[in-house]
């Protein structure tokens, strides 16, 4: 084979119940446990993928290339997150026993054809990288060398690492840290040619021989076990980016505080005024309180009027309140610690569950106040909150997955894996999001409006240009972002990146402050609205701030074509198909908190008139 290039409202205490108890599960599933070794013992050294180096999503199985095999390969048992991830561990030739070293033992003798030869050219060109891992502490190191030197004439030189020296740090019976390194060590030249190469252990017949070994050497480590996690933080196979500019943070924190205030106080100090105004002494009722008034007072019988596409209303509103409750619990994992770098994919697993397991959650707020709002088709309801997201998912990774497959990835999920997460989906998500929507519907109430709407709706005024909806979407945008655009660098170079994410603390405060000011400023927004005698403030909430995805897979492309060397189909297509459910996610989720803050605002400021 060779070498492809592709170029909310309140939830019921049983669905708490059953979150927490699975939420215990999870935690005991994830728990990790130091494994014992006595001296003597086997240690076994799994090889995983290789991959370019600049494309991090673009991997294959390292027994792809020609390299040393056992006549039978074994894989590892994965877990659902290993194999999301991209792993596909087996059984190596490497013979590691726990503190016994080994000098340059043989590993195997390999006779490479021209095809193979070009195969590890190609590879070695394309900066391939390998993964393997022992006992949970992933080994890297580059398949080969590749030199440029010169302009005329032009020298450009690939040579293949036969030889590598494997250095592991034990404490007592566990193993701390390894890594590979070629130091002292000569390439094997792969000459252009493809089977002429000079200086391999043989030349013929078209045929290169090459004699693979490897050496190991173990060193005691004063760290112990449970923080082996710090020791491979500090390793530096790959470059180290997240270098925190905490002046950025704190400088993103300030301008956020001085929003907020800016905000709160002078919508304060204009509703004083307002309220101050209004509050005359009234002589008509409800009905009567817009005779020769202006400005949101006066459209007092026409806020409350339920807007149009009630079922796509509640339904967004109802998978952002998932997706809110999803990122929370994913944060609050973080803090505790359950997924170090040891654990493969355990952010992966534990996304997977909770997306399962809050779908009761979606259901709940999408049909309570579907229901509230007087909606009649419940059931219609239900079946748009559940595949509101999970359609797009389902087809995105459908394209992807289907690019992986056809270039060989190991990110192309197995048969089995599938038939497990549509599994996932069918009895877990799907049935949760029914009883859910059931559970909202029946207790559901009366929408509670402090006053009454007419039948009539009133002739809406025309707007000036800045209080159009694109103004609206740019304003209750942008500040959301500017609030996490230092931080979401970060996360961009861990996901698509080769970085380890462990600032959670920070993580919290920048998403509290990104629902703070997405709530703020949807309240500003609804008030200037409100004040121009515009009642349509229903889906203007949504998508004021709900466009803050918009400018995030802005941010995405920037991040593609500014800060990353990713290339080639395969990246490419998983970048921004990914990028583009990354944007609907936030889109969902600060839309909901921006509909249920203007929401509380209006209700606020409607039953505080004196309405006699």
């Amino acid at each position: 084979m060779r070498v492809m290039q592709c170029g909310i409202g309140h939830l019921p205490g049983g669905c708490w119940r059953t979150m927490g108890l699975h939420c215990v599960l999870i935690l005991w599933l994830f728990s990790g446990l130091a494994v014992g070794f006595k001296q003597g013992d086997n240690v076994t050294l799994y090889v995983n993928k290789v991959g370019p180096y600049h494309n991090p999503q673009e991997t294959y199985h390292y027994y792809t290339l020609p390299v040393c095999r056992p006549e039978k390969v074994h894989h590892k048992s994965l877990s659902l997150g290993e194999v999301l991830d991209g792993d596909r561990m087996a059984e190596s030739l490497y013979h590691i026993r726990f503190k016994e070293n080994v000098e340059k033992k043989t590993l195997c003798h390999l006779t490479l054809s021209e095809k193979q030869v070009d195969q590890l050219r190609e590879a070695i060109e394309e900066l391939y990288y390998f993964e393997f891992v022992l006992d949970d502490i992933p080994i890297w190191g580059f398949v080969g060398y590749i030199e440029e030197s010169g302009f005329l004439p032009h020298s450009h030189k690939v040579g293949l690492w036969t030889h590598l020296d494997f250095n592991i740090e034990f404490n007592g019976d566990s193993v701390i840290f390894a890594n590979v390194s070629v130091k002292d060590v000569k390439p094997v030249p792969l000459e252009e040619g493809a089977g002429l190469a000079v200086g391999g252990v043989g030349v013929g017949g078209g045929t290169l021989t090459v004699i693979h070994t490897y050496s190991v050497h173990w060193f005691e480590s004063s760290l112990p076990h449970a923080r082996r996690a710090e020791r491979l933080r500090d390793y530096s196979f790959f470059p180290k980016t997240l270098e925190i500019h905490w002046l950025s943070i704190i400088n993103s924190l300030v301008l956020v505080v001085l929003l907020l205030g800016f905000v709160i106080i002078i919508l304060m100090r204009v509703l004083k005024n307002d309220f101050a105004r209004y509050n005359v002494e009234e002589e008509g009722g409800c009905d009567d309180l817009d005779q020769g008034d202006n400005g949101w007072k006066i459209i007092h019988t026409e806020v409350f009027r339920f807007p149009p596409y009630k079922s796509l209303l509640c339904a967004m509103l109802g998978v952002g309140a998932q997706f809110l409750t999803l990122a929370t619990g994913i944060i609050v994992m973080a803090l505790l610690g359950m997924f170090n770098v040891h654990r493969h994919g355990a952010i992966n697993s534990a996304a997977i569950v909770l997306y399962a397991l809050t779908s009761c959650v979606s259901g709940y707020v999408s049909c309570r106040f579907y229901t509230q709002i007087n909606g009649q088709r419940w059931v219609w309801n239900i079946i748009l909150t559940s595949s509101l997201f999970s359609a797009p998912l389902f087809f995105t990774w459908s394209v992807v997955n289907s690019i992986h497959w056809w270039c060989g990835s190991t990110q192309a999920l197995p048969a089995t894996t599938v038939l497990l997460l549509l599994g996932a989906w069918v009895l877990v998500g799907f049935p949760l999001t029914v009883i859910g929507g059931i559970m909202g519907k029946n207790r559901a109430g009366s929408f509670q409006a402090p006053c009454r709407t007419r039948s009539i709706p009133r002739q809406i005024p025309t707007q000036p240009w800045y209080k159009h909806t694109a103004v609206h979407m740019a304003i209750g945008g942008f500040l959301p972002f500017s609030a996490i655009s230092v931080e979401l660098y970060y996360i961009f170079a861990t996901v698509w990146g080769r970085e380890h994410y462990t600032l959670y603390g920070i993580l919290l405060c920048v998403f509290a402050i990104l629902l703070s000011v997405g709530a703020c400023i949807s309240v500003a927004l609804t008030y200037f609205l409100l004040s121009g005698e515009d009642y349509r403030w229903w889906w203007r909430s949504v998508l004021s701030t709900g466009s803050t995805g918009l400018f995030i897979f802005v941010y995405s492309v920037f991040y593609y074509r500014n800060r990353s060397s990713m290339s080639g189909l395969v990246q490419t297509t998983e970048f921004f198909g990914y990028s583009l459910l990354t944007a609907l996610v936030f889109s969902l989720m600060l839309g909901s908190v921006s509909f249920w803050a203007s929401l509380a605002f209006i209700r606020y400021i409607y039953r505080s008139l004196k309405m006699d």
